[in-house]
């Protein structure tokens, strides 16, 4: 945290939860009882409620997105860059919400939650979660804040399909969209990569089937790898070789498996980072939300009929070297949403971060959607 609080900066900000008693359905059938989500809000909302923004998180991200939650706060949130006054999302015009999903690991309920049928944590018991369903208790949060619509739903990645929900789900409840390095459905390939990260948990001998907690022990290994594999899909060849090159860690070949590569030594401790910070059957969830995200399979593989009923503006935007979640996954939302006859404004960023391009200070990526948020009416 620096001396003083970024004048750019939301400040401090203290989460808060609102616990919900009312049952929620779910795509699977099953039932969450009740449940809790927590949140954070930035700036003020407005007398008629009108100037509403809600962030979607991606897998690993939560509802802290922008300031701190302590002068002994390190960084700030993980779209800090993004939220606060004069930012692309700003906040001296906007009230902004940010939530971590349902089977989350950071307040909201999931799979570290206590179960009230056992008393015991939920584990691989909670129930299975679709964006779907995220998008429906997210409803709910609104309905708690009184915000009938939101001025926008606004989310990258992971959190890109839960704002395309948002608009195919409730068409009356938000008049634009923004939908960032994102895609309509995985590819085959990306479905692969998730399943290799679940196998890397699932195998590791101290998962017990997900019930860990009562083994006091964390799937150290097996979540330090899934998240390994991950972190290297959403760079990019070049921006790694500028980090990283072939760079040695200690200058000389050890003739050995230890860490002798400076990437090695990267990817290491951010999988011993992740461990701390971040539940095994929470990523489990997650990824498996993501395979099963596809609105137009309820349309014969049409998304263009799967978006038909949509109201709201999109913006859409992705960047050259996201090979994750590519240019043309993109392209086949505006191309849907141009077939059906919507509103949508696209664009292509030049950047060589990879898909981690959309959390990153990128002037033109920033100047595009400063833009589009100043074109917003409150």
């Amino acid at each position: 945290m620096p001396d003083t609080i970024p004048p750019d900066s939301v400040g401090i900000v203290t989460p808060q939860t609102h616990h919900f008693n009312e049952p929620l359905k779910l795509t699977s059938q099953r039932t969450l009882p009740h449940y809790d989500i927590i949140y954070e809000t930035y700036g003020e909302l407005n007398a008629d409620h009108s100037n509403a923004i809600l962030i979607c998180h991606a897998l690993s991200g939560d509802h802290h997105a922008a300031g701190y939650h302590s002068m002994d706060e390190k960084k700030p949130g993980w779209w800090d860059n993004c939220i606060g006054p004069g930012k692309p999302i700003d906040t001296s015009r906007f009230f902004v919400v940010s939530l971590n999903n349902l089977g989350g690991c950071k307040g909201s309920t999931g799979p570290v939650s206590i179960n009230p049928e056992t008393n015991k944590p939920y584990g691989p018991d909670f129930p299975m979660i679709t964006v779907e369903d995220w998008v429906n208790s997210q409803a709910r949060l609104a309905d708690v804040l009184g915000i009938k619509q939101w001025a926008a739903v606004i989310g990258g990645s992971l959190g890109g399909m839960q704002a395309l929900q948002w608009a195919i789900g409730y068409p009356d409840r938000l008049r634009h969209c923004i939908v960032i390095a994102s895609a309509p459905k995985l590819s085959a390939q990306n479905i692969a990569f998730n399943e290799i990260a679940r196998q890397a948990i699932m195998s590791d001998p101290t998962f017990y089937d997900g019930h860990y907690y009562e083994h006091d022990t964390v799937p150290k290994q097996g979540l330090m790898l899934a998240r390994m594999l991950g972190h290297v899909t959403y760079l990019s060849d070049d921006s790694m070789k500028s980090k990283f090159g072939r760079e040695l860690r200690e200058g000389e070949i050890k003739f050995g498996f230890d860490v002798e590569f400076q990437v090695e030594s990267y990817l290491r401790y951010q999988g011993e980072a992740f461990v701390n910070r971040f539940d095994a059957n929470t990523y489990l969830l997650m990824t498996r939300a993501l395979d099963y995200f596809d609105p137009a399979s309820q349309h014969n593989g049409k998304l263009a009929d799967a978006l038909s009923l949509v109201k709201a503006k999109f913006l859409v935007m992705s960047f050259t070297s996201d090979w994750r979640f590519s240019p043309e996954r993109s392209e086949e939302i505006v191309k849907a949403l141009i077939d059906s006859r919507k509103s949508v404004s696209y664009v292509k960023i030049k950047a060589n971060h990879g898909h981690d391009a959309f959390l990153m200070p990128i002037p033109h990526y920033d100047k595009v959607f400063s833009a589009y948020m100043q074109r917003i009416e409150i």
